[in-house]
């Protein structure tokens, strides 16, 4: 676990801090579409992502949720850290989107570390922020942009994240990502298809 961590944090991380790190964190593989955190859960241990993409959504009364953020790998999600130091029960679905590896950390380590080394601190900060600035993205896609610039900016962000102009989603997933409706994707996707910005599959959305 040592060169996972050299690979993805050793240029952020002090070797103390690695080597602490490798001695107290729990390595994780997991599959597509596992739940890593469900809303009502207490968070015992802090995650780093070292691979893949994992999706936070905050659920509301009805059930619906809405897709606050991704993390990908060298994350770690700032709410998650708000409930392990608050001891609080988390708010916040989290999905893994894709395979994934990741280390949980736990969370007698956080307030430690954040005294004893300066990276730790700095890490924590940064990730705060850039969490941030996503939910401020997205509140001002929700609040400033229609559902077809929304969708435009969904798709192209999964580009970004899966390194792939192939998404294999359906339309149902999509929905539930913009909080929305099937039926609406649906036909500003084959609108987007007439625009000859994407080409409709099966099983995925083919960016052109």
């Amino acid at each position: 676990m040592i060169q996972e961590l050299k690979k993805y944090y050793g240029e952020q991380f002090e070797p103390a801090l690695l080597e602490e790190i490798n001695q107290v964190a729990t390595y994780l593989e997991v599959p597509e579409g596992q739940d890593l955190m469900k809303p009502g859960q207490f968070i015992k241990s802090m995650p780093l992502l070292l691979t893949g993409s994992i999706k936070i959504m905050l659920p509301d009364a009805d059930g619906e949720e809405l897709l606050l953020y991704h993390l990908e790998k060298g994350d770690t999600c700032a709410m998650s850290m708000t409930c392990c130091m608050g001891s609080t029960k988390s708010e916040i679905h989290a999905v893994s989107e894709t395979s994934a590896k990741l280390l949980m950390i736990p969370i007698g380590k956080m307030e430690e570390w954040s005294r004893k080394y300066k990276t730790w601190r700095n890490f924590v900060f940064a990730s705060y922020h850039a969490r941030m600035m996503e939910l401020l993205e997205s509140v001002n896609n929700i609040a400033f942009h229609n559902m077809d610039e929304r969708l435009e900016n969904y798709l192209s962000n999964k580009i970004e994240l899966l390194n792939s102009k192939h998404i294999y989603t359906t339309h149902k997933e999509i929905a539930a990502d913009l909080h929305t409706s099937r039926v609406v994707i649906s036909r500003l996707l084959k609108k987007m298809e007439n625009d000859q910005k994407i080409n409709l599959h099966r099983s995925f959305i083919e960016v052109l």
